[in-house]
């Protein structure tokens, strides 16, 4: 299962949904660096230096990480959603790959199904 570094805006039901379904999740409030204003690169650093992939959903600055510092733990984005479905999406995601170390997966809502033809 995968280590993840939950960035601050990862919500705590996220959170507790995917160590339910076997994963470990870290909380920058429980690492003690919620609510401080860290810039990603440094919260990407962190989870380096601790050997665990981001996880977030602040998709646009993380997907531009990634293309300027590749050699990352992981960095695991995600289009909000109920959390329950969205964990289940995330463990789908990560469970097939080796390892995470230098990934950016990305996670987004399937589009809902097309209205019925009249």
């Amino acid at each position: 299962m995968a280590a993840f570094y939950a960035d601050e805006n990862v919500s705590h039901d996220l959170a507790d949904a995917l160590r339910a379904l076997g994963h470990d999740v870290l909380t920058a409030l429980a690492d003690g660096r919620a609510n401080q204003g860290i810039p990603d690169p440094l919260v990407l650093a962190r989870a380096t230096v601790l050997g665990r992939a981001v996880l977030t959903g602040n998709r646009q600055h993380y997907h531009r990480l990634h293309r300027r510092q590749p050699n990352h733990a992981g960095i695991v984005t995600y289009t909000d959603d109920d959390f329950q479905p969205l964990a289940g999406r995330i463990h789908a995601a990560v469970v097939p790959l080796p390892s995470l170390v230098g990934q950016l997966v990305r996670v987004v809502r399937p589009n809902p199904p097309a209205p019925p033809p009249p």
